[in-house]
């Protein structure tokens, strides 16, 4: 995987930064369960730990996966941990935290030494952003709706739910841009994501456009939790266009359906395109349900409990999502059509492909890497 994209100094104390942030977003809600369970909220307590297991769990078989595909790759005197050690580290939950590890040591010796080719540096950067996009959408989104939920349905506040809930905002606007730039930097046929404006306006897009869909699905939680089926259909109508978009992303056919039911989860919450095609159409039909189903969550909430307009929270939401929605749509067309970087032309441009080249059928397959078959969010 060729690149001319250096791990700079920088970009090292980012990557301590990120392991410390991981850490913290797992602490905090693991106290955060604690505190439920002291308290008596046993349902919270159990529902907090479920999110962290199973964003974890999923992440472990990537990781796992990710590390025995490139065993193969490695130099001959670097075969990596072997298969014991590997599938003692992810069974333990710590595949995440052994990746930080590893990209940190790697990383250290290379700027020391002043090693010009990165490319495999560049290659861990890019997995461990991919695994934790993969964590933000399976683990804190969630954690977020719920806490959201928690504080006001139920009117229970505390400064661990604060702090909760403050790193797993953190942890999606770091994760979303950081993958962004890290699959950018990676591909040698896409121009680099700029930084300055261009990335503030990209994380204002994806900010603006995420929050008030946690907003409103913690809306309709409130109005019936049995508004979660919605969302069941939602992640099911996601999980079927990426079967018919036919991605190939995982060798194993199993691990592939897993890949799948994650898209679904992911497109309940942001647009991103699949596979390699224009998606204009697409992203616009998305949005505009999005908009129009982020809407309706305080208009039923107030047709049907009339008394959430007398609480402190319901115009100021109201509000929010009105003007959240609409500025995200502004800072996502104002990106694509005057700040995207467009792709140099040699194989593929921009956003419009990011899958295997359809032309080439079955003999491409074999020389796309991992990178080029993943998602562009």
């Amino acid at each position: 995987m060729p690149t001319g994209e250096e791990f700079t100094r920088f970009r090292w104390l980012c990557t301590a930064s990120g392991l410390i942030f991981c850490l913290l977003d797992i602490g905090s809600d693991f106290l955060l369960s604690v505190q439920y369970f002291r308290s008596g909220h046993v349902t919270w307590a159990v529902l907090t730990l479920v999110f962290v297991l199973v964003g974890s769990v999923c992440i472990q078989i990537f990781s796992y996966e990710w590390f025995e595909v490139d065993k193969e790759n490695y130099k001959e005197d670097d075969k990596g941990l072997s298969t014991c050690c590997l599938i003692g580290i992810h069974v333990l939950q710590i595949g995440i935290c052994t990746r930080y590890i590893q990209l940190l040591k790697k990383s250290y010796k290379a700027l020391r030494s002043q090693q010009k080719d990165q490319s495999e540096i560049i290659g861990l950067a890019t997995d461990l952003s991919m695994l934790r996009m993969f964590e933000t959408f399976l683990e804190s989104i969630p954690q977020l709706i719920l806490q959201a939920y928690i504080i006001l349905e139920h009117n229970h506040r505390s400064n661990l739910q604060y702090l909760s809930m403050a790193v797993s905002f953190l942890t999606i606007a770091w994760a979303t841009v950081d993958y962004r730039r890290c699959l950018r930097q990676s591909l040698t046929y896409l121009n680099k994501m700029p930084s300055g404006i261009p990335t503030v306006v990209y994380l204002s897009y994806k900010i603006f456009t995420i929050t008030p869909r946690i907003l409103s699905l913690t809306l309709f939680i409130m109005l019936s939790t049995f508004s979660t089926v919605s969302m069941a259909c939602i992640w099911l109508l996601g999980t079927i266009w990426a079967f018919l978009e036919e991605t190939n992303f995982c060798i194993s056919r199993v691990l592939e359906y897993l890949y799948r039911a994650v898209v679904g989860v992911i497109l309940i919450f942001t647009f991103f395109n699949v596979k390699g095609q224009n998606t204009k159409v697409h992203m616009t039909l998305y949005y505009i349900f999005n908009l129009c189903h982020n809407l309706s969550a305080p208009i039923l909430l107030f047709l049907l409990k009339p008394e959430s307009e007398r609480t402190d929270y319901f115009l100021p939401i109201l509000f929010f999502i009105l003007v959240s929605n609409l500025m995200g749509l502004g800072f996502l067309g104002l990106y694509y059509s005057l700040l995207h970087p467009r792709g140099s032309g040699k194989e593929k441009i921009g956003d419009e492909v990011d899958g295997m080249d359809e032309t080439d059928g079955m003999a491409h397959e074999k020389k796309t890497t991992r990178l080029e078959r993943f998602l562009q969010i």
